[in-house]
């Protein structure tokens, strides 16, 4: 699968909450090329060859409300 660039939407309010989503992202290694987080607009940008759904489900993994908003290849 290429790698592609998957948007969400993740109800954070604070630095804490994006830390979370990072964290949990990290967790995956090498399967994550990138995350870039827009905590004003609770946006998170993550570059990976993951499908949407497995990365949906680790975001859900902080406890945030997550939503797929879409994917652009990388």
């Amino acid at each position: 699968m290429a790698t592609q660039v998957h948007e969400f939407k993740v109800e954070m309010t604070c630095e804490g909450c994006s830390g979370a989503a990072k964290r949990v992202l990290g967790k995956l290694g090498d399967k994550v090329s990138s995350v870039d987080i827009d905590l004003e607009n609770k946006k998170v940008l993550v570059t990976s060859q993951l499908s949407a759904d497995e990365l949906k489900e680790t975001l859900q993994k902080t406890g945030k409300e997550v939503t797929y908003i879409g994917s652009k290849s990388a």
